[in-house]
């Protein structure tokens, strides 16, 4: 049971059902999952392409600048049309965000030095994408296409940790997930059960109902006959059940005053990925790394890709054409002519390259701005999460700069493990990004070792991003305000001349392979309609 002082009494009188909803979504992330039950979210349908030849599309010749997610997928789709594609890839690999860490990957940050990864054979970093939402059909469908096979993404699991610094009873010190969300919901559905029985809510209900709402509630929040909250075997055991006369004791739960006072409610804690649309489970992986989908991409589309090609300019012909100049390996420069470019460079990028866009198009692709992110992958000797904390894939959070440590969703048992050390964003992600490799690595061991003190006595290797030093990125995916995408959202919609815009970018699923995917044939089935009707 909860304990208050008169003066800690909470108040439930004169609370409309919207306001109970408001504050107490903060505790259980119910409000979030209203407004998705709402339909405020757009869905990723594999919708069939509306475009079939014509005839009018062949010797058509269409320039494709990058060759991830939405310049490939554009080109395969245009070259089953009938068009002729190129694509200008300034990579060495296809697959741009969508890139996984292997052992002998080899990377340059801006102003940074060379990392080698010396991860074992078999262990991998996505250090992109690293995961595909069962409702991105899109994103599915061509996993389908390609014989891609898939295994189960562990998004969330109970065994992992919160650990919060700062200060309170339960501070600086890893307590499992499921005893923070078993006592939160336990309590909240007390104090919600005894306002109720005492008619203190603005609700019109009948005796009835208010029965059936409290058998409810004592059912979601595992309370006794009298609505009191103390314990349930959800949040676990101080003794597990054995055999023999064992039958197993039930932990404590904490009070609720220890859990607000340690700093769960932070949003570092958030349990939001249980109610999101995209992260609810389940959620799915490419068995061997997120870039077999890419790599898919590139194995049908061939040498009409062009790897280490590094646009320069972009450029409007006389007779409506683009023209585009790029440095090839070596450095010598080139160009080509066609009658329509694809444009799938991240803006970060693309703004520095001279071009010819119309002022309106210049400015939004120099007002959208790309979010600061940034990942660690930390090989260890053993499997101490899984051997010692029986935590097999999911995540653990913290409000350290870390945010996060991602257990790996394969390779259960094996011997070795990559472990994602931390997946970061905006300033956190900005002060560990803006630390040398080595540096970025001493933190990640300083701060992952205060929930796991295996770190040290396990550590092998690791490797180290920052989305907005990485070359021909600078950011990891497009971060839109209301402000911008009502502004200048609008002007990548449209094509600029023989110009086409594509990319998680030009989408409402930034951040996914969807949005790109999604993007591409949107852009595949307009440039295709201009074709038929001319």
């Amino acid at each position: 049971m909860t304990n208050f002082s008169s003066s800690q009494k909470p108040s439930f009188s004169g609370l409309s059902r919207r306001q109970f909803i408001e504050r107490f979504s903060l505790l259980t992330g119910g409000g979030y999952a209203a407004m998705m039950g709402l339909g405020f979210i757009q869905e990723a349908p594999a919708k069939p392409l509306r475009a079939e030849r014509t005839g009018r599309e062949k010797g058509r010749k269409v320039i494709i600048l990058g060759a991830g997610m939405a310049g490939m997928a554009a080109a395969y789709e245009l070259g089953k049309l009938g068009y002729d594609c190129t694509i200008l890839e300034a990579r060495n690999r296809p697959g741009g965000r969508v890139w996984t860490v292997r052992g002998g990957t080899q990377e340059t940050e801006i102003d940074g030095p060379t990392q080698t990864c010396q991860f074992d054979e078999g262990h991998y970093l996505n250090g992109g994408a690293a995961r595909i939402p069962h409702n991105h059909d899109i994103s599915l469908h061509y996993c389908r296409e390609f014989n891609i096979p898939l295994e189960i993404f562990m998004n969330m699991n109970e065994g992992a940790y919160y650990y919060s610094e700062g200060k309170g009873p339960l501070a600086n010190k890893p307590v499992r997930i499921r005893e923070i969300h078993a006592d939160l919901r336990g309590h909240t559905n007390e104090l919600l059960a005894k306002a109720i029985n005492q008619d203190a809510l603005d609700l019109p209900m009948s005796p009835a109902d208010v029965e059936k709402l409290l058998d409810y509630l004592r059912s979601e929040g595992s309370l006794t006959a009298d609505l009191l909250y103390k314990g349930t075997e959800r949040r676990g055991y101080r003794e597990r059940p054995a055999g023999g006369v064992h039958s197993g004791m039930i932990d404590d739960p904490y009070p609720l005053r220890n859990i607000l006072y340690s700093g769960f409610t932070h949003p570092a804690f958030s349990n939001e990925g249980e109610y999101t649309f995209y992260q609810q489970p389940t959620m799915l992986q490419p068995i061997g790394g997120m870039d077999a989908l890419p790599r898919a991409f590139a194995g049908a589309l061939g040498d009409k890709i062009v790897y280490q090609a590094v646009v320069s300019e972009i450029r409007k012909e006389a007779n409506g054409k683009a023209r585009v100049v790029y440095k090839e390996k070596g450095g010598k420069a080139r160009e080509l002519k066609a009658d329509f470019c694809i444009c799938t460079i991240p803006l970060p990028v693309l703004k520095d390259i001279p071009s010819d866009f119309s002022p309106h198009v210049q400015t939004a692709i120099s007002s959208i701005h790309y979010m600061s992110t940034g990942k660690i992958g930390i090989q260890f000797k053993r499997r101490f999460w899984e051997e010692d904390d029986l935590i097999y894939g999911g995540i653990s959070k913290t409000n350290q700069d870390i945010t996060q440590i991602f257990y790996p969703s394969y390779a259960f048992m094996a011997k070795k493990g990559v472990l994602k050390g931390y997946y970061n964003f905006h300033q956190r992600a900005e002060i560990l990004g803006n630390l040398s490799p080595a540096d970025r690595l001493k933190a990640a061991m300083e701060q992952g070792g205060r929930i796991h003190p295996q770190y040290h006595e396990e550590f092998e290797n690791a490797f180290s991003l920052y989305w907005p030093k990485i070359a021909y990125s600078k950011g990891g995916w497009a971060h839109y305000t209301d402000e911008n995408r009502k502004e200048h959202y609008p002007a990548l919609l449209e094509p600029d001349g023989p110009y086409y815009f594509a990319g998680e970018h030009v989408s409402y699923l930034t951040a996914w392979m969807a949005g790109a995917l999604t993007s591409a044939r949107d852009v595949v089935e307009a440039l295709h309609q201009r074709i038929a009707s001319n």
